[in-house]
C-alpha cells in the first residue's frame, strides 16, 4: 500500500513539474507591439510581479496588457524611463501563466523608444 501510494504522488509531483515546465519553457508565440507606455506599475499581495499597459489607439480603446518577469531587471528600468512615451515592445505569448510570473500571458522581452505616429515631422 505505501509502495502504490508513494508512486502515486511521485507520479503526480512528476505531471506537475512537466505541466510548468511547458508552460514557462514553450512560447505560444512571439511579436513585437507598438504604441503610449500608458503604465508600469508592480503589484500583488502574496507575489509582486511587474505589469503594464499600451494603449494602440487613439482614444485608448485598445489596450495591451503585459506583464514583466523579475528577472529581466533592464527592462523594467527602460520601461520606467519610458513612462509616457511611444514604444516598440518584443514580447513573447505563453498558454497560461502562474500567479508568482505575472497576471497576464504576454512577457515583455525587450524595449525601445519609437517615434509616434500621429506626431511624424
Amino acid at each position: 500500500m505505501k509502495k502504490i501510494l508513494f508512486l502515486f504522488i511521485g507520479g503526480c509531483i512528476a505531471l506537475l513539474a512537466l505541466y510548468y515546465a511547458f508552460i514557462y519553457f514553450v512560447p505560444y508565440s512571439e511579436g513585437v507591439r507598438s504604441g503610449e507606455l500608458i503604465k508600469i506599475s508592480r503589484k500583488g499581495v502574496v507575489a509582486k510581479t511587474w505589469e503594464g499597459e499600451i494603449s494602440q489607439g487613439i482614444s485608448g480603446a485598445q489596450i495591451f496588457s503585459f506583464s514583466v518577469l523579475d528577472k529581466d531587471k533592464e527592462v523594467i528600468e527602460k520601461l520606467k524611463e519610458y513612462q509616457g512615451q511611444y514604444v516598440k515592445v518584443d514580447y513573447t505569448e505563453r498558454y497560461a501563466t502562474f500567479f508568482w510570473l505575472g497576471d497576464t500571458k504576454y512577457f515583455i522581452t525587450k524595449v525601445e523608444p519609437e517615434q509616434s505616429p500621429h506626431f511624424r515631422k
